[in-house]
């Protein structure tokens, strides 16, 4: 099968960006969200991205028009009823999400995929929420998706040799190297991450070191390009609490267990870069 027109449901942090990757490869997307006001702030802040692409000279004016002229904002679900891919990046909810594949399964034609975005709930209970589980994968790109290079691709014990297939030439045709995880929660980069960010804060809620100089340490001891605790206002304190605790429900492993600060933070509406203050200011 080959795929001509993708549809995104969401249009926020990550939705935004996989409709922007989409479209730049050369794709017709079509992205939704629940309401005008949510739209209209995505499809704004994905034009901002282009525009910020072309003064850094990454891209041409030309290229951002024509990426542009292949995006259609949508607020009915009915739109996707002609693509061949859907890709689902809606909040991490599991019960939304098995009700956004529902719907999916009812519009979008038979041979249509459906994907989700999700970096650790089980892609197999939203397979099973439809009539075509053998059609279901994870797509689980990284923030942001236009500058990260990395596609996790993650099958379920019904998803067939052949959307796997399909789905990783799509991943490529990105410009995205893609790698192939099981559905186990926190997938392969995350099952990673995650413990590293919590000892960074249990570290600091410790008084082991300072903000500072763990973030320093990881980056010039270790070479790596952002610190954890910089990571985590970057992904957002409420996604890494929700990540964490899902993983640690499954695993009943105690490194995935959320910090107590973490929890405070969150509790407080500290959630990093998008509310402005996390473990550093942004104000």
């Amino acid at each position: 099968m080959e795929i001509k027109k993708v549809g995104v449901v969401g249009c926020g942090q990550m939705g935004g960006g996989i409709a922007q990757v989409t479209a730049q490869a050369g794709y017709q997307v079509c992205v939704s969200e629940i309401n005008e006001q949510l739209l209209n702030k995505g499809l704004a802040s994905l034009n901002a991205s282009l525009t910020k692409a072309v003064e850094r000279e990454k891209i041409t004016p030309q290229d951002k028009e024509a990426t542009l002229s292949r995006i259609k904002g949508t607020t009915s679900i009915k739109d996707f009823g002609n693509c061949d891919l859907v890709i689902e990046a809606a909040i991490e909810n599991l019960e939304l999400k098995k009700k956004i594949f529902a719907e999916m399964d009812s519009v979008c034609p038979e041979h249509a995929i459906l994907a989700t975005n999700t970096s650790c709930l089980s892609i197999i209970e939203m397979a099973m929420a439809t009539r075509r589980p053998e059609k279901v994968l994870g797509l689980h790109f990284f923030n942001p998706p236009p500058l990260m290079r990395l596609l996790e691709m993650v099958r379920t014990i019904t998803t067939s040799e052949e959307t796997l297939e399909i789905g990783q030439k799509f991943g490529q045709s990105l410009g995205k190297t893609v790698i192939t995880a099981p559905d186990s929660p926190g997938f392969i980069v995350n099952r990673l991450m995650i413990p590293q960010v919590l000892n960074a804060i249990r570290m600091l809620e410790a008084e082991v070191a300072t903000r500072e100089d763990i973030d320093n340490g990881m980056m010039l001891g270790l070479n790596h390009p952002i610190g954890p605790l910089a990571l985590a206002d970057l992904i957002g304190l409420d996604t890494m609490y929700f990540v964490a605790y899902a993983m640690y429900d499954e695993f009943k492993d105690p490194q995935f267990a959320p910090p107590v600060l973490l929890k405070k933070m969150v509790t407080a509406g500290w959630l990093g870069r998008k509310t402005g203050k996390g473990f550093y200011d942004y104000k």
